[in-house]
């Protein structure tokens, strides 16, 4: 029988896995809450623990999962507490006193309140701590924010539609099991027409890259809106096939105010960005709580040992300044989002009980199990930090124009874990400038001394591509007249940048999953094997998790690659930058070729915001070369009917189909009709490509 809540599919994968992966999921979101929150099941066995609460009595998470909410309530009021907890699990939500007991035996006085049904048998504990150590009296009210109170969880097949809707899901926003089953997920959005489309953008995003978060307005059943939090996580089966999607939702509304004003207040990355000492960085990897791996300088930085800190001794939650509590849980949020948070200042608690102020980029690489890695620069002058409106120096950024929050946070991120040796994978469209990123990620890291070494894969036949990166010796092939060292050998202590990392072969993957992780291989045709110290930044912009499914990418490599994901976002999402941009080129060219242009018509830089630079910042940049080419006088002259000709409709105006149909329109038309090559460039086999074609109407006559 399926769980209350769930649809009725016979042999359905999400009625047997879904419940699962929501849970797993729902531990993710709260984990870091700074707010004490337990996650316990009908028995009032504790399934999860938040920070807040192990701050708050005392103990590890680890410590926590698995016992029952009993063994954390003072005994002497436990017959007058135990009806409150019956009732909270049977009934629904309540509001009482809860004295629970803290590591060091006392008796701590608690206002919480309860969830009961966010999923069948799973029930959320938001609590409160009190001042006094009183078991008795009237619980406070108001100390427990809205989104503790109610967690829409619900799962949906893989064409949006819902397939469970828990009581958290009903309260929140207000339809009923049976007005919400069914449906698809477009009901939530603003207007049928715009929600519909946004959705399914969203979905299809979480499809591809995993997971999808993001905030934004949404619309109740009454027709009110609040500010939502949604973090979607695409669920596939042993086979890598989509089999839907599981989503939380909380209700930021009363946050979303505090939030502005937080993250404006907030200190970002150090001024001037110099690269800082060994013994001043370091990178920490770990699941929930607790550490898996930690870099030297991170254990110099705190003064613990690598064993200290794996084994829990102390646990992760406990190195930082509990004042800080509140920034690691933003960061956490924000990460959930972006898949990592923007540079922050806080403070951890050295071995010897000194503060240590650092610099810290969070990370999240994986939400079922919940896996993190944490980027940390030593502060050495924390009176002098910019605001958050600030951007590292930009003579580090050659060629990064803009300041919109979305080349901020990159280049933020950048900033700190260029001074690591930290892998890191570099995502986005053609033409927004990846390998600009990569040279600046080596310009402010440790080995700018040392060589840039560059390669792109997909500009390599494949067969030349393996003694490219690893060279090869005299007479390994015909034509092999001399010995010829490769990239690898090249960059020795330096930088090694793959751009286009995903047409790697597949037969070339475990190559280069062996040097990267024993840091040694062998040339083609010889038997020596060579050591190497070389730190790699990768770019793509293609798929990876789906070329993945599709068995075109090893997982291995893909997850020794992903230590430290930045996505790069088109320049369609952050037109504020083209003004910039605009203005950077036509400077940058007129000089070159000697063209006198001084002002930008309105007309030319409306047209300059409205198209949508399907090439990116590359082509703007070839535009606007163009354009200083026809410029005759002062005004620059740019050949905008280019523009019309080819302007894409907005999205809210056109449904999926008619985008994906476009889409794959211009990559036939750049391949050549060729099929095989476009199937490529999109990231799926050419059998996927051909059906798509065929359901879209696309035929040879339209290339």
């Amino acid at each position: 029988m399926a769980p209350a809540g769930t649809r009725q599919t016979s042999g359905s994968w999400l009625a047997k896995n879904g419940p699962q992966q929501l849970e797993l999921l729902l531990r993710s979101v709260l984990y870091d809450s700074s707010m004490a929150v337990l996650i316990a099941n009908d028995d009032r066995k504790c399934l999860d623990a938040s920070f807040g609460m192990g701050r708050l009595i005392g103990l590890s998470r680890d410590q926590i999962v698995d016992r029952s909410v009993d063994d954390f309530v003072d005994a002497s009021v436990i017959p007058s507490v135990q009806p409150l907890l019956d009732g909270m699990f049977l009934q629904g939500r309540q509001d009482g006193i809860l004295p629970l007991v803290v590591a060091d035996g006392a008796t701590r006085e608690l206002a919480y309140a309860a969830i009961t049904s966010v999923m069948p048998q799973r029930h959320l504990l938001a609590l409160d701590s009190g001042s006094g150590r009183q078991t008795s009296g009237k619980a406070r009210t108001g100390v427990v924010p809205s989104w503790a109170k109610d967690v829409s969880l619900f799962l949906l097949d893989a064409d949006g539609c819902v397939v469970s809707w828990h009581s958290g899901a009903e309260r929140m926003i207000g339809y009923p099991l049976e007005g919400a089953v069914g449906r698809h997920l477009s009901f939530l959005g603003l207007d049928e027409e715009n929600g519909l489309l946004t959705t399914q953008v969203e979905l299809r995003k979480a499809a591809a890259t995993g997971r999808f978060g993001c905030q934004g307005w949404r619309r109740k059943k009454d027709g009110t809106r609040f500010w939502a939090n949604v973090l979607t996580i695409a669920l596939r089966d042993d086979d890598e096939q989509l089999q839907g999607f599981a989503s939380v939702v909380r209700d930021f509304t009363a946050r979303h105010e505090a939030d502005q004003k937080f993250l404006a207040a907030r200190a970002a990355s150090r001024a001037g960005v110099q690269a800082p000492k060994e013994d001043e960085t370091g990178v920490v990897a770990g699941e929930y709580d607790r550490v898996t791996s930690a870099s030297d300088g991170f254990v110099r930085m705190l003064g613990y040992s690598q064993e200290e800190l794996i084994a829990g001794r102390p646990y992760w939650p406990s190195l930082t300044a509990p004042e800080d509590a509140l920034l690691d849980e933003r960061a956490h949020e924000e990460a959930l989002v972006h898949g990592a948070c923007a540079p922050f200042e806080k403070e951890y608690i050295h071995k010897d009980g000194s503060r240590v102020p650092a610099v810290v980029v969070r990370a999240i690489l994986s939400l079922a199990p919940f896996r993190w890695t944490a980027f940390i620069q030593r502060s050495t002058e924390p009176d002098s930090r910019p605001t958050d409106e600030d951007v590292p120096n930009s003579a580090n950024f050659e060629g990064l124009v803009g300041r919109s929050s979305a080349l901020k946070r990159v280049l933020k991120q950048v900033a700190v874990v260029a001074p690591t040796d930290a892998t890191v994978l570099i995502l986005g469209e053609t033409g927004t400038g990846k390998e600009l990123v990569a040279r600046a990620i080596h310009k402010l890291g440790n080995r700018r001394e040392h060589p840039f070494v560059t390669l792109n894969c997909a500009a390599i036949p494949s067969g030349l591509l393996e003694s490219e990166l690893f060279g090869y010796e005299k007479g390994a092939f015909t034509g092999a007249l001399t010995r010829k060292k490769g990239r690898f050998e090249l960059a020795h202590k330096g930088t090694l940048f793959l751009d286009e990392i995903g047409d790697i072969s597949l037969d070339l993957q475990p190559k280069l999953l062996r040097a990267l992780q024993e840091k040694e291989f062998e040339r083609l045709g010889g038997t020596r094997t060579i050591p190497i110290d070389v730190r790699l930044v990768a770019a793509t912009n293609r798929n990876l998790v789906q070329m993945m499914g599709d068995r075109l990418f090893r997982a291995d490599l893909y997850y020794r690659l992903q230590v430290f994901p930045l996505t790069i976002t088109a320049l369609r999402d952050r037109t504020e930058d083209i003004p910039l941009l605009v203005r950077h080129f036509v400077g940058k060219y007129a000089e070159r070729l000697k063209r006198n242009v001084q002002t930008i018509p309105a007309e030319s830089m409306r047209a300059f915001v409205e198209y949508a630079w399907p090439g990116n910042v590359r082509e703007l940049e070839n535009f606007i070369e163009r354009s200083v080419i026809l410029s005759t006088g002062s005004s620059l002259t740019s050949p905008l009917d280019e523009l019309r000709s080819d302007v894409f409709e907005p999205e809210t105006n056109r449904t999926l189909e008619q985008v994906d149909r476009d889409h794959i329109l211009r990559v036939l038309q750049g391949t050549g009709g060729v099929i095989s090559s476009a199937a490529k460039r999109l990231g799926m086999p050419r059998t996927t490509l051909n059906a798509m074609m065929r359901k879209l109407g696309i035929s040879r006559k339209d290339l």
